[in-house]
């Protein structure tokens, strides 16, 4: 019933930004962890970056001064804000809650960096 819906991706050159958006209907996220996580081709999905209930955020090594993960509770919406992005940023974005039962896997967002 709960579903996730990413947009935001594109095609963008290196060093160029874009604003990933997550949205979660038919669930409250006010409480939950929400993560964004990637998966490039031939690899496993990974974790990207978190944000609590609390606004406290978490973010991978490599994408660490770069992006920035934010809520909005009241739209039940996540967003992770790119920035100088990398062809090794190039991926499919997820976003899904952290801990117990996890939504649905939405489609994911492409985001390709290319020059």
């Amino acid at each position: 019933q709960v579903q996730v819906v990413e947009s935001g991706g594109g095609l963008v050159q290196p060093g160029g930004s874009l604003r990933l958006s997550c949205v979660v209907s038919g669930g409250i996220i006010r409480f939950q962890t929400i993560a964004w996580y990637c998966q490039a081709p031939g690899k496993q999905r990974e974790l990207v970056a978190h944000i609590t209930s609390s606004g406290t955020t978490n973010y991978a090594d490599s994408v660490k001064g770069r992006f920035t993960i934010s809520r909005n509770n009241a739209e039940n919406t996540v967003y992770l804000q790119m920035s100088s992005l990398k062809p090794e940023d190039t991926a499919v974005y997820y976003c899904n809650k952290v801990g117990g039962f996890p939504y649905s896997w939405g489609q994911g967002t492409q985001v390709t960096v290319s020059s």
